[in-house]
């Protein structure tokens, strides 16, 4: 995992996480990895997956079983792709409509874009 300057690296080991929720590689009620662990895997201080843990656990994705470890919690997918949807829809979606209007792209347009990537899954 390559880290970015702009944003945190607990918060880009949470999206990590987070986006292999979404893909399937992690599961449900599926232990995910001790602390240091994941921290000796990326080269990060265990404080930071710490950190990282307990935000996903605060967002209800991560459960903590005392003495166990942590876990994907059952609502997690839906707790993440509700989350993600309203980011998109209050900090990216404005900029794509902007962009939809400067391109003057019709709804032919998009709905053709959709089928070719629909195409392409």
């Amino acid at each position: 995992m390559e880290f970015k300057t702009n944003r945190g690296i607990y918060l880009q080991i949470a999206d990590n996480l987070c986006n292999q929720i979404l893909d399937g590689s992690l599961q449900p009620n599926e232990r995910v990895l001790s602390v240091r662990d994941l921290a000796v895997e990326l080269e990060v201080n265990r404080n930071t997956v710490m950190r990282s843990y307990a935000y996903l656990q605060e967002e209800g994705v991560f459960e903590n079983k005392r003495g166990v470890g942590f876990f994907i919690a059952e609502k997690a997918i839906e707790k993440i792709r509700k989350k993600e949807k309203n980011y998109f829809f209050k900090n990216e979606l404005l900029d794509v409509i902007k962009k939809v209007k400067l391109l003057k792209l019709t709804s032919k347009d998009l709905q053709e874009l959709i089928k070719e990537i629909n195409k392409n899954d």
